[in-house]
């Protein structure tokens, strides 16, 4: 009842275009990494309890309260960032009205309603971080959460782009689509690896005397080895994806995405070797944390250019799906 309601609602709306769907989820990807990213500078610039509760800011208050025992600099950025919130959740509703107005197909409509399903998880796993006082396993967790966004809204993108009416085509067999899939696992573990890295770090995000964020206590050297080894191992599936894909013929577009996934990841090597051997500067790790989300997205855009839905004349010959 309630949904028809909104269907009637949202049919009073202007028809959007297909560029205007994709406009709309190209920026549902920048804004989900893009949180990732702002989130980092709050912890690297030890401002996250510049908002020492959640979902007030200080008791009593939504918005920054001019206190001495938290300074200024830190209410703002702390502050700015969830404010960002409201940016990410202004874009996922959009894309939910623009697909539901397109009437586009079922699995696409999936995708665009988990956008602000996820938003309001994120945003609870965050009120869940501060009030733990950033304990180290709950900012992993909210970091590997938008992680996970950033890959619902690739693959949400790629689904946007593709006809509705169109036939499924497959662009590799099947042993290669697995290959791919364990690709993202092992990119999946080298994420997972890399937020223990940070929570045994020198950025804890705060850095007040009477309330000590609570660490990780491994020894980061462990720790980065095994970032690296995990690293060293989704770099080796990637290569010799390449190699299986060029041997059963590859289309140009997951020709691109591949390239771009190589780069990506040997980019994002290069810059952890520089944070590792320069004692973890704070400007590395916010480029770091963007290389991540750089890296799941292209890994995502990849992983949907191997089984995609096109155009194609009746009279065509086509190699369904297996």
């Amino acid at each position: 009842m309630l949904y028809r309601a909104f269907l009637r609602v949202v049919d009073r709306l202007p028809l959007p275009s297909l560029r205007v769907q994709r406009l709309i989820a190209i920026a549902v990807v920048v804004t989900q990494a893009g949180i990732a990213v702002t989130g980092s500078v709050v912890r690297v610039t030890a401002s996250g309890l510049g908002c020492p509760t959640w979902p007030q800011c200080f008791p009593g208050s939504f918005t920054p309260v001019a206190v001495a025992e938290v300074a200024g600099f830190h209410q703002a950025v702390e502050f700015g960032n969830r404010l960002l919130t409201f940016v990410v959740t202004l874009f996922a509703g959009l894309i939910v009205l623009a697909v539901t107005r397109a009437r586009r197909r079922r699995d696409v409509l999936v995708y665009a309603w988990l956008m602000p399903a996820g938003t309001v998880v994120q945003a609870i796993i965050g009120g869940i971080t501060v009030r733990t006082g950033l304990l180290w396993w709950t900012v992993a967790v909210h970091l590997l959460a938008s992680m996970a966004m950033v890959w619902l809204a690739t693959v949400l993108y790629a689904k946007i782009c593709e006809p509705d009416d169109g036939v499924e085509v497959v662009q590799a067999p099947a042993p290669l689509r697995w290959l791919t899939a364990l690709s993202a696992v092992a990119m999946a573990g080298v994420l997972v690896a890399g937020t223990l890295v940070t929570a045994a770090g020198p950025h804890a995000g705060d850095k007040s005397l009477e309330r000590p964020v609570a660490r990780l206590e491994v020894e980061i050297v462990t720790l980065v080895h095994l970032h690296s080894q995990l690293l060293v191992g989704y770099l080796a599936l990637l290569i010799g994806l390449a190699f299986g894909l060029y041997a059963v013929g590859i289309a140009k577009p997951v020709r691109t995405r591949l390239f771009v996934v190589i780069a990506v990841v040997c980019s994002q090597a290069l810059v952890g070797l520089v944070q590792y051997f320069t004692d973890v500067p704070a400007a590395l790790v916010v480029l770091h944390v963007a290389g991540a989300g750089a890296t799941v997205a292209a890994t995502a855009a990849l992983w949907a250019s191997l089984r995609t839905r096109e155009s194609i004349p009746a009279d065509t010959p086509v190699h369904q799906s297996a």
